[in-house]
């Protein structure tokens, strides 16, 4: 076996490690702010702070990357991560915490993660040999999953023991894990040209113009960006709030959807780790999200029951790792290497643009329109509720209806822009 191929697996595993304590506290989290609000805005704040800073920074978050050792850029982001999971546990310990610290640390996080992110990217492509790439994807899926699955579970049995302290501190115990195989592991990289203030704007500049000058990849990244948006109106915003409203609050509830998800896209991940599956990788990446809308939201709005509700999040996660693998073996194959940080930080600020409007837009249109309405009777509100049934969380039902058809639609007119673009052979501008 290649030995940056070990060393990868060495990082991944370490990796999966930490996600494993940051998911934890991240489903603590909603937990909790759900039992201080019941609100579903409340919950979407959680997730707008920490996206807006990543959007905004990863523009030339790139750059710096570009210009400085991938290792350094990672050990720092991590570092200040683990501070604020130190500053959340001090707080809620003494019982001083409040939704605006929650926020804060949020900003913070999402702040990091805008260099840490196109940083980790290509120091896999470095560790990586390029026909193991697809197989790295899935791995990373398949750990991914396993989180999900496991994460949610024991949070729930050790938030309702120990509260938030406890899971907080399995989080920094998992961030030390990494935090020490990451010191210890080396990456290889070509030495990186330090570059000034203005030579940082003018790479994220050319980010952007390479981007622009490559039709196909550029409408992916689109594609990724309308579809970023819906997911962000329901499954990744909503979906939890209207999991409890539907159910009672039941945490079991909660708790097993999210780990059925989280098999679907073990499922998934298994399979792109396999490499066996076609090479067509556009057609990887818009058939697998047309599958995800359409047996994943449809089915969760119209569901009505546990076991519903988790076939919905099977079908909706099980394509995930196809349309990621799609788009690494995509950019990994036409980027050059010495631009992947700019090109990623480019992709990542489009591509996560749409997101904190989702969010918001998800959280208003639940708590202040599509709830309300849905408790009125009139000839539209009863067609709905044959569909989606009665009382809290209708709304939301019908909010997972719409970006089931919509995500559908327009993964299915872009996958065809795109096979026009490649087969005329006009991708370069």
């Amino acid at each position: 076996m290649n030995k940056n191929f070990k060393t990868y697996i060495l990082f991944w595993l370490s990796q999966a490690v930490s996600q494993m304590g940051s998911q934890m506290t991240s489903f603590a989290l909603i937990l909790w702010a759900y039992e201080q609000s019941n609100s579903a805005m409340t919950v979407s704040l959680m997730s707008f702070f920490n996206y807006i800073p990543y959007i905004l920074v990863s523009i030339v978050a790139g750059a710096f990357v570009d210009s400085h050792k991938k290792k350094n850029v990672m050990l720092a982001a991590d570092l200040f991560a683990a501070v604020c999971s130190v500053a959340v546990l001090l707080l809620s310990t003494f019982h001083f915490l409040q939704m605006y610290h929650i926020y804060i640390v949020n900003f913070v996080i999402g702040l990091m993660n805008a260099f840490q992110n196109p940083a980790s990217a290509v120091a896999v492509g470095k560790m990586v040999p390029k026909e193991k790439l697809a197989q790295a994807s899935g791995m990373n899926a398949f750990s991914s999953n396993l989180v999900l699955v496991l994460a949610p579970v024991c949070a729930a049995a050790l938030y309702a023991v120990g509260g938030l302290p406890v899971i907080l501190c399995i989080d920094l115990y998992s961030f030390a894990i990494a935090f020490v195989v990451l010191v210890c592991i080396r990456i290889p990289e070509d030495e990186p040209v330090k570059a000034d203030n203005k030579a940082i704007f003018a790479g994220c500049a050319e980010g952007f113009d390479y981007l622009k000058h490559n039709k196909a990849i550029f409408i992916i990244i689109i594609t990724m960006a309308l579809l970023n948006f819906f997911s962000r109106l329901t499954y990744e915003n909503i979906l939890n709030p209207m999991l409890l409203a539907r159910s009672g609050n039941d945490s079991f509830v909660l708790g097993f959807v999210n780990a059925v998800m989280g098999i679907g896209g073990i499922i998934g991940g298994l399979f792109v780790a396999t490499g066996k599956f076609g090479k067509n990788s556009v057609g990887m990446i818009y058939f697998s999200a047309m599958l995800s809308f359409l047996l994943g939201d449809l089915m969760m709005g119209l569901g009505q029951n546990v076991i519903i509700w988790s076939f919905a999040g099977l079908m909706a996660s099980l394509p995930i790792p196809f349309i990621n693998a799609g788009q690494n073996l995509i950019f990994y194959d036409t980027v050059p290497p010495e631009m992947q940080g700019r090109i990623f930080s480019a992709r990542n600020a489009i591509q996560f643009c749409t997101i904190p409007i989702g969010i918001l837009l998800g959280g208003a249109l639940a708590d202040y329109v599509l709830e309300p309405f849905m408790l009125t009777d009139n000839p539209v509100t009863q067609v709905l509720h044959a569909l989606v049934g009665e009382g809290a969380g209708a709304g939301m039902g019908v909010m997972f209806l719409c970006t089931g058809i919509l995500g559908s639609l327009f993964s299915f007119l872009f996958y065809r822009k795109v096979k026009r673009i490649l087969k005329s052979g006009k991708n370069q501008a």
